[in-house]
């Protein structure tokens, strides 16, 4: 019993350590997610992104890359572009780069990962793009993208966004008490994921044996990082499939991708695992309930082919150049997280802005209303996920307690 509480100190106080680590990461990407929501409007990239198709390609990546890293967000946004005519690569372009290559996640990783991850995160990120381009060139499946048009329905009216410049908005209260909204609302969109995540990777950490990774894993352990091609590929297979038991959302599972990395899954492993985001049944429901069961398919087998083929390039790509990273640098648990140093400091800066954005947007203007569309999650899956944070929150008070007074 004495091991047990041992341990679930040490659960939650490193699940409390991460959250501290990350808070300030956290308030910056979201802020400046929350700018670009609002300065650049969802009605100028409908405009530029259903011409030539390579053009809508790289405009829907660059939408993408400045847009939110909320997957149920990026399904709606994608929805609403490919609905009002954006090409279908285009629209994948956009979905893939907004779970992928937006700057919020690059933060997180670097954090947790260090910045070979975050070159990895952004270069397979385009890599996903490309490899899924080329496989809707080669399968070219028309009838599919008809139908899932038609599945769709007509196209409905376009709200009024005004005609006020970006320079306009930026000097505006107005704006700005929008922009307030948009935070709230992406916490709103994560705080359960990254609840239920994080605490999985303090619980992971310190109750988790290294037998069964390397049980999960084929190949890890005891130092091992020479690794077969079949080896890599079975990693790179199960990294989703740990991911789809763990659903929890491409920020919530960057821990938990540390502490895999760290018990000796390989590189191509982890970043499969960070990709499986989309491949997961909540966003292949969310897309058959808007394209249809067999788009939603297609979309599934694109998505995870590409996933496998980024993995296996970004691997022999570092490894090629050296550069691939030693899982011996990535400690994670690290036993004094509260100290003073920069996240300290930076923490204490990011939780004042945080305050006046609530303060402008939830007190000040409350008049103010700003609505984004998110996809349709599911109320069962949701109030579970709800139930089991507050779970998480009684256990990491619990775990607390015994760190510091048993």
């Amino acid at each position: 019993m004495n091991i047990f509480f041992k341990q679930w100190g040490e659960a939650a106080y490193t699940t409390a350590g991460f959250f501290w680590m990350a808070l300030w990461a956290f308030a910056l990407g979201y802020i400046i997610s929350s700018m670009i929501q609002v300065f650049v409007t969802e009605k100028k990239m409908q405009k530029t992104m259903g011409g030539k198709e390579s053009k809508g390609v790289l405009l829907g990546t660059f939408f993408g890359f400045i847009s939110s890293s909320c997957s149920f967000a990026a399904l709606a946004s994608t929805k609403s572009l490919f609905k009002k005519g954006a090409s279908f690569v285009s629209s994948i372009a956009f979905l893939l780069a907004s779970t992928n290559l937006v700057i919020e996640l690059g933060i997180i990783i670097s954090i947790f990962l260090g910045w070979q991850f975050v070159v990895g995160e952004y270069v397979g990120g385009i890599l996903l793009i490309g490899i899924s381009w080329i496989l809707i060139r080669l399968i070219n499946p028309k009838k599919l993208i008809k139908n899932a048009r038609k599945n769709l329905g007509e196209n409905e009216e376009d709200e009024s966004e005004g005609d006020k410049s970006w320079k306009q908005k930026m000097k505006s209260e107005e704006s700005w008490a929008k922009v307030s909204k948009q935070y709230g609302m992406e916490w709103k969109m994560v705080w359960k994921d990254v609840t239920v995540g994080f605490t999985i990777a303090g619980i992971v950490a310190a109750f988790v044996p290294d037998a069964w990774f390397q049980t999960l894993f084929i190949g890890t352990g005891n130092g091992n990082t020479d690794f077969t091609f079949f080896e890599i590929l079975e990693h790179i297979i199960v990294g989703p499939v740990a991911a789809f038991i763990t659903f929890i959302g491409s920020m919530g599972n960057i821990p938990l991708a540390a502490l895999l990395f760290g018990k000796g899954v390989s590189f191509a492993g982890v970043m499969a695992f960070i990709f499986s985001d989309l491949v997961v049944f909540p966003i292949l429901r969310i897309n058959a309930k808007y394209y249809g069961w067999k788009m939603s398919l297609f979309i599934l087998f694109l998505l995870f082919t590409a996933l496998i083929g980024a993995s296996l390039i970004l691997h022999y790509s570092f490894d090629f150049m050296t550069i691939l990273p030693d899982s011996s640098q990535v400690t994670v648990q690290d036993s004094d997280y509260f100290k003073i140093n920069y996240t300290f400091f930076l923490n204490l800066v990011f939780l004042a802005i945080s305050g006046y954005l609530i303060y402008l947007g939830f007190f000040k203007r409350k008049d103010i209303m700003h609505m984004k569309e998110m996809a349709p999650k599911s109320k069962t899956l949701e109030n579970t996920l709800k139930y089991v944070a507050f779970v998480c929150y009684i256990w990491l008070a619990g775990g607390l307690i015994v760190n510091f007074f048993v």
